[in-house]
């Protein structure tokens, strides 16, 4: 690397945003180069380029030697396409990786739950335009995070997920080293009072009705958006089902929560009964959308049973 370029890299680590656009610039023919290679000539291998680049945003200031800085990339895109591979499915119609899992290893919410830099990244993602922002929320930090299981959860088709994850690593690039000073929200302490939301929201069935404090957060007209296309009004309403798979012997399993500024992410597991093993599916994701601190809007998805055999 020139003298000029570990200048390059110094002013990026530094936060320079025209430095690290400059330096993708340079090195994004390569990366692309490693990601065909490894993937194909396909979009997957973009979007596994471009998501390396905002986990170089983000972790540049790690760098520690900049002559290393195209192996670093390479590494990082090389992460990417490798969990992409490892978690490929048949695709049989529809946009090429719209099944294709958000890799584990170099996930952000991996990064960020080790890194004081947790709550600055999850800042700059409360900045994202309300479009964008659940759905890349649910790339990144969820389980149920393919093309086609956000579009069921959004109630968007696959081709707008595509457009608004690329918009939404536009944004970061430009949010990120701008908000690095910023004062930020704890996100733990927020992460703490929705998990403890989402425990008597869902122990509502068994135990009766939460807390005033916890239903004051939900609005009275709260629309519920269910898998099967109907929509209902109300808290009440959401009781009525959970009442009737405890009546049938189901019990929740809460396994995640996601706590973004305006959204939260819950991800449940069904435990059955012995009577009834496949009474409800393997789990499901809840999306809630706040309005001025009240949940508005909430959308579930569940998820698929595996297959037999």
């Amino acid at each position: 690397m020139q003298p000029v370029d570990t200048e390059i890299v110094r002013a990026a680590q530094q936060g320079d945003r025209p430095s690290f656009a400059l330096l993708y610039e340079m090195h994004y023919a390569g990366m692309l180069a490693v990601a065909t290679s490894i993937l194909g000539a396909v979009p997957e291998a973009e979007d596994a380029c471009q998501d390396a680049a905002i986990t170089a945003l983000s972790r540049i200031g790690e760098l520690r030697d900049p002559a290393a800085l195209r192996s670093w990339l390479h590494a990082i895109v090389r992460n990417n396409c490798r969990r992409a591979l490892g978690a490929r499915t048949p695709v049989p119609v529809g946009v090429a990786g719209e099944n294709l899992l958000a890799d584990d290893l170099d996930d952000p919410i991996v990064r960020i739950e080790n890194s004081a830099m947790r709550d600055w990244i999850w800042h700059a993602l409360g900045q994202l335009t309300p479009a964008v922002q659940p759905v890349a929320m649910l790339r990144y930090f969820s389980g149920n995070n393919s093309y086609e299981h956000i579009a069921q959860l959004c109630g968007i088709p696959v081709g707008t997920v595509r457009s608004r994850l690329s918009e939404a690593r536009r944004q970061l690039a430009e949010i990120l080293p701008r908000v690095r000073d910023d004062r930020h929200d704890d996100v733990a302490a927020r992460t703490t009072e929705r998990r403890e939301e989402a425990i008597a929201i869902l122990s509502a069935a068994a135990s009766g009705m939460p807390s005033g404090r916890i239903v004051d957060r939900w609005h009275k007209d709260v629309a519920m958006f269910w898998p099967e296309g109907v929509q209902t009004v109300g808290l009440e309403s959401i009781f009525e089902v959970m009442a009737r798979d405890h009546r049938d012997g189901v019990t929740y399993r809460l396994n995640a929560v996601t706590a973004g500024p305006g959204i939260t992410v819950w991800e449940m597991g069904f435990v059955n009964p012995p009577h009834d093993p496949h009474h409800c599916p393997p789990g499901a994701t809840w999306l809630l959308s706040d309005k001025k601190g009240r949940v508005r809007q909430t959308r579930l998805f569940r998820t698929p049973r595996p297959a037999l055999g």
